[in-house]
C-alpha cells in the first residue's frame, strides 16, 4: 500500500515519514480507533505520566510497522494528544503501512 493513501501519513524529502497521531491515554489496551482530523486516532494503554505514554506510543507503532523501536522518533507533540512521529526513510520500505489502516478505512 502506497504511503500516501493514508491521510494521516505524509513523506518527507528524505524519504521518511511523519505519522500524524491523536492520542486517547488511559485505554483498556492499546488500538487503533479511527480518525480524528486526518490523524490517526489511538487508543492508548499507557498512562500520560513522565513520558511514558510517548515511549509506549513509539514501541507500539514500531510493533505494528514490524521495523525496530530506534527506528521512530517523536517529533512534536510531547506533551500533547496531537503528536508527529518520524519513521526513518531506511525502514519506510520495510514497514506494513496497512497495519495502520483504520477501521472504517479497511
Amino acid at each position: 500500500m502506497p504511503v500516501s493513501k493514508l491521510p494521516f501519513l505524509r513523506t518527507e524529502k528524505d524519504g521518511s515519514v511523519i505519522v500524524d497521531i491523536h492520542v486517547m491515554p488511559n485505554a483498556p489496551q492499546t488500538q487503533i480507533q479511527g480518525l480524528h482530523d486526518n490523524a490517526l486516532r489511538v487508543r492508548l494503554k499507557a498512562p500520560p505520566v513522565d513520558g511514558k505514554a510517548n515511549l509506549a506510543l513509539q514501541a507500539w507503532l514500531a510493533k505494528a510497522l514490524g521495523i525496530p523501536r530506534a527506528a521512530i522518533e517523536l517529533v512534536r507533540g510531547d506533551t500533547a494528544r496531537r503528536k508527529q512521529l518520524r519513521v526513518a526513510a531506511r525502514y519506510v520500505a520495510a514497514a506494513d503501512w496497512e497495519r495502520l489502516t483504520p477501521p472504517e478505512a479497511g
